[in-house]
């Protein structure tokens, strides 16, 4: 083998890339035991121990929360917790744009593109500006959109290409907007690694996956809310700073003649007793800070009070213990900015600050918010910005006003970053009002309740023109310009699909997913020993273990999400990469039947391997990367694990097993392996079956099962699942075993015409009740009202005295909703995928083999294929004591079959090429024949080491991929058969006839 060296530099470098990232999920493992420890089952300690070490450099100069940031991230269906796919209304926000302009076209246009967009791969402004060009021919659409706060960009000569390209523009920035203001919302929510994307694929879509969340209610109403733009005067910190100090000692007064408890205050002393919080460091300098003032209000010295213990201190002052006042030296700072307070304290100091003692000490018209963002490098601190509000509560000026906004460099101030912005007229005047009453002041720029921005006016700004600064970097820069610029249109969002998973359901998850690999991996270490012997079995595991551990690394290292879809695609990934073994393993045995010697025999048999893998994991990547493309949540970790898998499976298999034989044989070791056992010295050894002479009858039997699958699929149907139709799933687990039949008759009356489907999942005492119960209906409170037709459902099966909550809590398992819009995208998807798919491996066998029959014997056996598991599913759904729904699982089953079908088409079309090349006046049937009888003993090892693996699958990773198991193990099982009788014999008859009328000429 050439180029050894640089196979090892790459091995090496693999491995220390590897242990770096995965170093990381050790080391933060560690640390939550340590927490779970400390917190003895209470979250709230647990996550301040947690918070108190942020901060802390725990590995190889890594803060702990850095090291999160890196670890392996499990999927919410391992740990629980929620997954949300928004919709971003694009028609609302060219309605904005338009200043909802009236003409009826315009809004019969929105209606139609609406209804269209769920239908096509266009963007929204594509299809909108076509159904507009339907309903008036000669109509522009500068007409609509050269308003005054597009004046700048669209003028009523605007082309229509020109338009579209400013609407995209702008919707962009609307999308972009809204990204961030949901970011910035989950952030302040306090969910620990939160996940939020836009998926590109789509207009206005943003996934959000929040772990571990426990309100679901609450965290719609968060993501849904929408987000006003203000512009508030303020207080100066001088003006308040007396009442600041009076409150914080009615507070103490309070504490200590209530007994009032507060559990922040109790964790803060338990932590600064261990030193491990970093409060206790900043709480003592501030308490240095405030001795001048504080002992105005206390009848003891300066010197006593430096004599306090920290506990007792943060007792005698609950307000300071919590805010930081700012302070130059012995001087209250100026602005609006009252004190910086930690971020797990910011509710604690809105508690104190809410009180109604404290609030009758402040002026009526204030108000106080948090920075959108923390004010020091360790993202840590929180400043509290004191607003001056109206008697009505509306700002003085709203963000409609605001036409543009952009991020720049300032040309007088050193190139720092600022934003620009301009109003419309009636902006303008408001502005140049408020600016002229506040200079010297500072106006707080405020979006969804959170500060951005607090500049001090200097003078009075007329024309709508001004230039924000701030000790902004480009980056905040550009964020505070895209807040400033959502203030021109609404960019309403929406809830379309929805995943809830409960911890315990996601424990059992991790689980049963750790038990089916492990035991995958025995069966398959086992099952290669058996086959090749000990020393080639053990070095085939040694590539096995060491691609888990590549992939492992590189999916810690891409800061992937290990799902149990995705530890069913590693598990398939090995099953991928044992077949790369047995087809190197199977071509040294036939060299070694052929007389030469071992180190040959090994090189030959890597050599002449080597197409038949390379064509086999590519085809696999790429039905891996459209399941990427077109899949969502679990589909995409399945098909991110499986991709990783296959990459590294190919580098173990391929390069390093040789580089070890090589090594080993150059030493003179290893030189008597046989590559057999007892049992198998003699299996499958020439063997000389007729594969093609009943092809004639096969087709017939062909045609039958096809036919059967058809009426199957008419007359039944398939049972499609709530990603193709819309509705809500809940699995929901009692004390004792129920019936599903009596369960369904309990929620009928709650449902009235929408009867709800009811199965069992796993366990008698588990159920899944399915229902499209006003699936259309957007409204707020929609999904609370069909959970309490639950609870009203099913109370007699309940604990007597349960409440709602608690029903949700501890029966209610899992949630799924699906929207009717998303349902049929996914629906639109999946039909795509798949012709896609068998497309795109038609054309690379056609480019890999340079011969159109390999194509067509291919495709026809990969429709096959796919319509035969089809008709199963259709014949057998309500028959077997499992889901057999037709979901995005269940496409991503189809499209790995189709990968997985194809690696056997490619191995035989490979072997018949080279007996082409070998034997051109050979006779085409025994040509082919050859071919498949030489590749039967791989055949056979790698459908059997795979049906291995996936009936593990099947019965030990749990309900929620068991439809997908099943439906892998109909596509191995009719994918190994269809390669044998139907690719083979369409390619032969094509190559019969073209071979025919090369003879005639």
């Amino acid at each position: 083998m050439q180029n050894k060296g640089f196979i090892k530099v790459i091995a090496v470098l693999t491995i220390l890339v590897s242990l770096f990232y995965l170093s990381f999920t050790v080391v933060t493992n560690n640390y939550y035991k340590e927490a779970e420890v400390y917190a003895a089952g209470d979250p709230i300690k647990e996550n301040q121990f947690l918070d108190s070490l942020s901060t802390e450099k725990v590995w190889l100069g890594y803060t702990l929360k850095q090291c999160r940031t890196k670890e392996l991230n499990l999927g919410l269906d391992l740990k629980g917790g929620m997954n949300v796919i928004l919709e971003i209304d694009v028609a609302e926000v060219l309605k904005s744009l338009s200043n909802n302009n009236s003409d009826p076209n315009f809004n019969k246009a929105l209606a139609l593109a609406k209804e269209r967009h769920t239908k096509t791969q266009k963007d929204f402004v594509t299809v909108f500006s076509e159904e507009y060009r339907k309903l008036d021919q000669g109509a522009r659409l500068s007409a609509i959109f050269s308003t005054f706060e597009l004046k700048e960009k669209i003028t009523p000569q605007s082309t229509d290409a020109q338009v579209e390209a400013v609407l995209r523009e702008e919707m962009k920035s609307a999308i972009d907007n809204s990204f961030n203001v949901l970011r910035t919302r989950i952030d302040r929510f306090g969910v620990v690694a939160p996940n939020i994307q836009q998926l590109e694929s789509q207009d206005g879509r943003i996934l959000v996956e929040l772990p571990g969340i426990k309100e679901p209610e609450r965290v719609r109403k968060l993501l849904q809310g929408s987000a006003n733009l203000e512009f508030w005067e303020t207080y100066e910190l001088a003006e308040i700073y007396q009442p600041l100090v009076a409150a914080n000692n009615i507070i103490r007064d309070l504490k200590k003649t209530e007994g009032v408890s507060d559990t922040t205050e109790t964790v803060a002393a338990e932590l600064v007793a261990e030193k491990k919080d970093t409060l206790a460091t900043d709480t003592s300098a501030l308490k240095n800070d405030l001795l001048a003032e504080l002992s105005k209000e206390k009848a003891s010295s300066a010197d006593s009070l430096q004599n306090l213990t920290e506990e007792e201190w943060m007792k005698n002052n609950p307000l300071f213990a919590v805010l930081r006042p700012h302070q130059n030296g012995n001087q209250v700072a100026p602005g609006p900015a009252v004190g910086l307070a930690l971020a797990k304290d910011t509710a604690t100091v809105n508690a104190y600050l809410s009180m109604r003692q404290v609030r009758e000490l402040f002026p009526r018209n204030i108000s106080f918010k948090w920075t959108v963002k923390a004010i020091d490098d360790k993202d840590l601190f929180y400043d509290l910005i004191a607003i001056k509000t109206n008697r009505d509560g509306k700002a003085p000026l709203e963000g409609d006003v605001v036409i543009d906004a952009k991020d720049e460099f300032s040309q007088y101030r050193g190139s720092a970053a600022e934003v620009s912005m301009s109003m419309n007229a009636e902006g303008s005047k408001k502005w140049a009002r408020l600016t002229k009453d506040n200079i010297g002041r500072c106006i707080a720029i405020v979006l969804d309740n959170s500060v951005y921005s607090y500049p001090r006016v200097n003078d009075e700004i007329k024309g709508g023109r001004s230039n924000i600064t701030g000790n902004f970097t480009p980056e905040e820069a550009k964020d505070l310009a895209n807040v400033l610029k959502s203030g021109k249109m609404s960019a309403p969002s929406r809830i379309i699909q929805e995943d809830i998973v409960g911890p315990s359901l996601g424990q059992e998850a991790i689980n049963k997913g750790l038990i089916s690999f492990g035991v995958a991996l025995l069966i398959l270490m086992i099952y290669l020993i058996v086959m090749y012997g000990l020393v080639p079995g053990m070095i085939a595991n040694a590539a096995l273990l060491l691609n888990l551990f590549f992939t492992l690394g590189v999916l810690a290292s891409f800061q992937a999400v290990l799902t149990l879809s995705g530890i069913a695609g590693l598990v398939l990934a090995l099953a991928i990469a044992v077949d790369a073994n047995v087809l190197i393993y199977e071509r040294i045995k036939e060299e070694l039947r052929g007389g030469k010697n071992i180190k040959k025999a090994v090189g030959e048999g890597y050599g002449k391997a080597f197409s038949a893998i390379f064509d086999s994991n590519l085809t696999s990547i790429l039905t891996g990367i459209i399941l990427f493309y077109f899949g969502t949540g679990p589909i995409r970790g399945f098909a991110t694990t499986l991709i990783f898998g296959i990459l590294t499976s190919f580098f173990t298999a391929v390069f390093l097993t040789r580089l070890t034989y090589e090594t080993f044989m150059d030493k003179g070791k290893l030189l008597d392996l046989k590559f057999t056992t007892k049992l198998t010295e003699n299996f499958l050894v020439n063997p000389r079956f007729d594969f093609l002479a009943g092809r004639k009858k096969i087709y017939l039997v062909t045609i039958l099962l096809t036919v059967i699958c058809v009426i199957a699929l008419g007359y039944r149907g398939m049972n499609q699942g709530i990603d193709f139709t819309g509705g809500r799933n809940y699995v929901i687990r009692f004390e004792n075993p129920v019936n599903t039949v009596e369960v369904q008759e309990m929620l009928s009356p709650q449902f009235e015409d929408h009867m709800p489907s009811v199965i069992t999942i796993g366990s008698e005492n588990q159920i899944r009740v399915s229902t499209n119960y006003k699936i259309d209906d957007a409204s707020e409170g929609i999904d609370d009202e069909v959970v309490t037709k639950l609870y009203e459902g099913l109370k007699s099966l309940l604990n007597p005295d349960t409440t709602k909550d608690q029903f949700i809590q501890n029966y209610i398992q899992s949630s799924q909703k699906v929207g009717p819009s998303i349902a049929d995208d996914i629906k639109t998807g999946a039909f795509w995928a798949v012709t896609i798919a068998v497309i795109a491996i038609g054309l690379y066998i056609l480019l890999r083999f340079r011969d159109l029959s390999y194509s067509v014997g291919t495709v026809v056996s990969l429709i096959q294929d796919a319509l035969f598991i089809l008709g199963m599913y259709a014949l057998l759904w309500g028959f077997l004591p499992f889901s057999m729904e037709i979901d995005q699982t269940f496409i991503g089953a189809i499209l790995t079959v189709l990968g997985y079908s194809v690696n056997d088409k490619v191995v035989i079309f490979d072997r018949v090429r080279e007996y082409t090349h070998l034997y051109p006046k050979r006779d085409k049937i025994s040509l082919f024949n050859d071919a498949l009888n030489s590749t039967l003993d791989r055949t056979f090892n790698t459908s059997i080491s795979t049906l291995l693996v996936l009936t593990i699958i099947f019965f030990f990773a749990g309900d929620a991929i068991r439809s997908f198991s099943f439906a892998m193990i109909l596509g191995v099982l009719m994918g190994t058969l269809s390669s044998l009788f139907v690719a083979a014999p369409v390619a032969l008859e094509i190559q019969k006839k073209k071979q025919d009328k090369e003879l005639q000429k």
